[in-house]
Formats: C-alpha cells, structure tokens, sequence
C-alpha cells in the first residue's frame, strides 16, 4: 500500500559495523568547541549474514551530516545552493513545532548568503539553541527528522532516498494504486484493487485475493469523487496484534465483504524467476527484479525451456519488478543485441557516459516480447526503454513507472542511517528522458481487477498472439 508499508530495496546496506555508527543517545547535541562541518557521510560495509542494525534517533549532527553529504555526493550537488536545502529544512521544522505546540519566538530562519559552510553555521547555531530548549529527546529526533526529510524531498528525486529503518509489509498484500518502489501512483484511478497476496501473510490468512477491489479502509472510503484518499493509505497500526478493516468487492462472485487483518509476524518469501511452456512453444519467465543472480536464472530458464520445445519466441514478464542493478540490465540487454549503447548516465554539466550491452552474452536470436506495467521501475524502468528505442523487441501491457532518475548509492549517517543518492541521471539510448515520464508500450494490455479475480492475463495472450 503506502510507501512505508514496502521493505527497502536497499535496506540490506544498513548491516554495518558498529564501528561506522556514531553513538546517538538522545540527548541535546550541543555545539562543540569551533564547530564547523560534521563527520562527514560514508560508504557502508555490509556485514554478510548480519541482520540491519536499527538506527538511532538522529541529532543536529545528523542533520548536518545529511546537508553536506547531499552536496558532496548528489548529481547537482556542485551547482546546488544552500537554501534550496535549508529554508524547506527550517520550514518543516517550525511545522513540526507547531504540531507539538512547542512554537518559540526565536524559532526564526537566520539571513542566509548563499555560501554553503557559513549558511550551514548559521542555520545550525538556531537549530541547536532551539533543539536544546525542547523538552524531551522525541522532540529533539522528530525535530530532526522533519528537518532531513525536508532537505531529500526538496530534491525530488525519486532515487534520493533516506532510509532511517526497514519498515516490512505487516499485512502482506500490495495495491494497484502504487507505482514503482511502492510509491502512490499520480495517475491511479478506482478502483483500487489488490495486486499481490504474500503467502502466509495477514493478508492470506484473511482470505484476501488478486483482484479484490478495496472499497474502503478502517471505515475510510479509499476514493472520494474519484480522487485518492491518501491518508487511508497508512494504517495507525503496525505492531503485531494491530488490526485492518478492508471492506472489498470480489469481481468474480460480485460480493462485498468486511475483511479482518491483524498483524503478525511472517516470513516473506524473495519473489523468484519463474518460467513455463506457453501455447507449446513460446518461452515465458518472469523477472520479478534485476538482481545479477536472477539474470542468470532467467537466462538459464529459458535455455532449459529451449532444449525442451523448439522456440517461437520467448515473453519476459516485468510486471511488478521494482529494478535493481545495472549489470543486470546490461547483461539480459546483452542476450537480445551486442555492440549497442544501452543508455547514458550525465552529471549536472551533461558529461555523459554510455551503458553499453553485456557482449559475453550469448544472443537468443528469438522474437521477444517483454510484459510491463506501472510497478515496472528504475533498471525496469530503464531496460524497457532501451528495448523499445534500439528495437530489441515488443512491450506489452501499460506505460512504465518513470521512476529512472539514477542509480541510488548508499552513504552512512552517524545514526546508522542512509541516505541514498544519485551520482549521474539516465538518459535513454535515443536521448529522451524516461524518468517520471515512463516507457510506453507498443500494444496497451492492462490488466482490470475483474481480469485477476477470474485469472485471466490479457497480456500474456497479447504477447502469445504476437509471436
């Protein structure tokens, strides 16, 4: 459902040693002896086998650390200037003063110049004199927490990213009204239904289903004269025992019910390549992200599948595949051309660097169909583009997610927090911006909650007539 409600695709840079982690203990952060920048941010070390740790909650420290790795590390970092970040910073900060009813009379933004370090040591000596005269330690996070939110949003970026937890799915399904890294959608429409159902889940255990529409959430209508009810997107209730009303309407039978979801732990089970025979002899696998090992899984399934049926073609389903890495992307585009510039990745001056195929890759030399839809995000997002542009083959189903602005690299909080940003942002291969705009397809396929309720697949049968 909302964006909180999906695990972070990254969320595994967070296993890092302890000693990479600043200690945070809540308290005041009052300004040092001739203090100028922080610490400043870092590359992680994931520790194998080691679960994430939980950060801890952030300080003016933090916020500092997350202000300057933004300008040292984000792609218009170079050109950015300072109160691009930090009036958004203090603004969202007296809101959440406001919130608390903890406003101050000196809670007011100090003349800023421009200059990125005395800007910082302006904004910081205001910050630190008001964090210190709140009156409790969940002020002080929160007050943090608004200000580093605030500095990434105003980026809008949709591969800026701080990630200050994992956050699971605690019910267990997902809705056709998020696109990409679960996202809501700009242009969902009702009504929303469900898409996925993880098994063992709250949700499974419901009776949930593919296809159910949901009507209404704890009571809240989920549209209202046809507009998104966002706020019945995030339920009060997470921890274990928490308990979701849906009302939904099955498409198959036509009949509305009132189901229980109570929060409980489960196992999610990573989403794998799945593949098949289709009408005999069309090879279908399923790519649910672009993760280097399942490349290879794909490629071996329909080598297998190939040794079993003499090939008309093969469909690679990408609907619900969130991305992942590069190399992946170039390795499958690798299977379907050699010799050919994938994409480009440009700083803030247009210096560009192209992405090319992966030409240790044997080519299938079949016809081949790829399956896309809004979830279609980032390396998706970025495979299909360059599927359509280099004619590499068919897409099939509805425009992708454009959520493609550059990979996302990880960089270390003193809290144990990360904050992800783009170095480079993508161009496609034929030059055009895919980001926020998405790749559309070649034959428009969705697929209607009536369609997964009666489990139907319109666009496999597209992709099947077209081979």
């Amino acid at each position: 459902m909302a964006r909180r409600w999906r695990p972070l695709t990254i969320a595994a840079v967070l296993a890092v040693t302890a000693s990479l982690v600043g200690a945070a203990d809540g308290t005041a952060d009052p300004v040092p002896a001739g203090a100028g920048r922080p610490p400043a941010c870092v590359k992680p070390t994931p520790v194998p086998g080691q679960p994430p740790p939980t950060p801890t909650p952030p300080t003016a420290t933090t916020v500092g650390q997350a202000y300057h790795c933004i300008f040292d590390n984000y792609y218009s970092g170079p050109v950015l200037d300072s109160r691009t970040l930090l009036v958004p910073a203090f603004a969202a900060m007296t809101q959440e003063l406001q919130r608390r009813g903890l406003d101050r009379p000196d809670a007011t933004l100090p003349a800023l110049t421009g200059r990125r370090d005395a800007d910082w040591a302006a904004f910081g000596g205001v910050y630190r004199r008001i964090a210190n005269a709140l009156p409790d330690d969940g002020a002080r996070a929160a007050l943090a927490t608004a200000a580093i939110r605030a500095m990434v949003d105003e980026l809008d970026d949709n591969h800026a990213r701080w990630l200050s937890g994992f956050t699971p799915n605690p019910y267990g399904f997902d809705l056709s009204v998020t696109s990409g890294p679960g996202d809501v959608d700009p242009v969902a429409t009702e009504p929303a239904h469900v898409t996925g159902v993880a098994a063992g889940s709250p949700a499974a255990v419901a009776g949930l289903a593919p296809g159910d529409e949901v009507l209404e959430v704890d009571g809240v209508p989920l549209f209202v004269n046809g507009v998104l009810t966002r706020g019945a997107l995030s339920p009060t209730g997470t921890a274990p025992g928490s308990v979701l009303r849906l009302t939904v309407r099955r498409p198959a039978t036509g009949g509305t019910s009132t189901l229980t979801l109570t929060a409980a732990p489960y196992q999610p089970r990573p989403r794998d390549v799945e593949s098949r025979l289709v009408d005999g002899d069309v090879a279908y696998v399923s790519l649910p992200n672009f993760a280097p090992e399942l490349a290879d899984r794909a490629l071996a399934a329909i080598a297998d599948l190939r040794a079993r049926a003499d090939l008309r073609g093969v469909v690679l389903d990408l609907r619900g595949n969130g991305g992942g890495s590069p190399d992946a992307v170039r390795k499958l585009l690798g299977a379907l051309a050699h010799g050919r510039t994938t994409s480009y990745w440009c700083d803030v001056r247009d210096r560009c660097t192209p992405n090319r195929t992966d030409d240790s890759v044997d080519l299938l030399d079949l016809p081949f169909v790829a399956l896309t839809d809004r979830r279609c995000a980032s390396a998706c997002d970025s495979f299909a583009g360059t599927v359509k542009d280099l004619r590499l083959g068919t897409l099939v189903g509805t425009r992708t997610a454009g959520a493609v602005s550059g990979p996302g690299l990880p960089h270390l909080l003193d809290n144990g927090s990360i904050l992800a940003l783009p170095k480079h942002h993508e161009v496609a291969a034929n030059g055009e911006i895919v980001n926020t705009i998405g790749v559309a397809p070649d034959h428009h396929a969705p697929t209607t909650a009536a369609d997964l309720s009666a489990g139907r697949d319109p666009g496999l049968d597209r992709a099947v007539s077209l081979l």
